[in-house]
């Protein structure tokens, strides 16, 4: 039992970890980061000097902010729509599917 488990304690759930610094085990999360690197961060410290990490969190906090609500996206389940407006779409889908999951694991 490592601290996640212990600190979790009576909690039911089943734990799964993805294979470290493999696309194929967390490709989602591979992309972002290598998009962020590219879009955001080589970017950034092209155009400006930081003199602290404040300054540089308030920059990455705009681009997220326009990379999630403002700029269109292409990827899957986007279809052109903004990842926000992908996640407040699919809601009251994924409410309905939850539900359902609870209602038959109490049967």
């Amino acid at each position: 039992m490592d601290g996640r488990d212990a600190l979790l304690g009576s909690i039911e759930f089943q734990r799964s970890v993805a294979a470290q610094l493999t696309a194929e085990a967390n490709g989602i999360v591979e992309r972002f980061h290598r998009t962020v690197l590219n879009e955001f961060y080589r970017v950034a410290f092209r155009r400006r000097i930081y003199s602290s990490i404040e300054q540089l969190q308030a920059d990455l906090d705009l681009w997220l902010k326009e990379y999630n609500e403002l700029r269109p996206h292409q990827g899957r389940w986007c279809y052109g729509k903004t990842p926000l407006r992908t996640f407040l779409d699919g809601l009251a889908l994924a409410r309905e599917k939850t539900l359902d999951r609870t209602q038959e694991q109490s049967w």
